[in-house]
């Protein structure tokens, strides 16, 4: 392993802690059950921070997460990354500022995404969260992918998405969970706790939007 990447480096313990902390109050809120959910952080060009398979996201401890490379294989031996892994290294390769990548299953996410192919948010002052968004009665439509087990196969659909729009941090697969990105870790839970507020608000008003 890489000395740079020893598990007491500082940079990355502190990356590390600051996806737990964002973490525990996802869990709190619900929007992590069990072992739901993964987070990345980018630590260079080639290289990513992101939570181990299997591990439970209200338990996280700096040994949860690995180093990986950008086709997502861990550089310590018998670690197995998230299974979702390459939506994270699609992301990292595509846009260089990504810095971190949240990945969450709340209860108003995975409804509305099982009953909308996309979900268009309106007159919401937090729409101003996301880039480029100055008036909140712009609207903002968040794609919704089929859900897909093939993850190589997945995530070339939302690159060839992010192709033709680029510019919202954010989309949903269906029955599953938001992704969202930002080019810090908490510009990136700051874009995700705006947009559960909005789709949780969409939950209660019956999606009316997207009738």
């Amino acid at each position: 392993m890489n000395p740079i990447f020893a598990a007491d480096d500082a940079r990355i313990a502190a990356l590390a802690d600051s996806l737990i902390a964002a973490c525990n109050g996802f869990h709190a809120r619900n929007w992590v059950p069990a072992t739901g959910g993964n987070f990345s952080a980018r630590l260079d060009d080639g290289h990513m921070l992101i939570t181990a398979s299997g591990v439970h996201k209200g338990e996280l401890t700096r040994r949860d997460f690995l180093v990986a490379d950008l086709d997502g294989r861990p550089l310590e031996a018998g670690r197995k990354a998230s299974y979702e892994t390459g939506l994270h290294t699609q992301l990292y390769r595509f846009d260089p500022a990504i810095g971190a990548v949240l990945h969450v299953h709340s209860v108003a996410n995975t409804v509305l995404s099982r009953r909308h192919d996309a979900i268009t948010l309106r007159n919401y002052e937090l729409l101003k969260l996301i880039p480029g968004i100055m008036e909140p009665s712009t609207p903002v439509t968040i794609p919704v992918f089929a859900n897909d087990q093939d993850i190589a196969a997945l995530s070339r659909r939302v690159d060839a998405h992010m192709q033709e729009q680029t510019g919202l941090p954010a989309y949903l697969i269906a029955g599953h969970g938001l992704y969202t990105w930002g080019a810090t870790v908490r510009d990136a839970k700051h874009r995700l706790e705006a947009l559960e507020f909005m789709l949780e608000c969409e939950l209660w008003n019956g999606g009316k939007n997207h009738e």
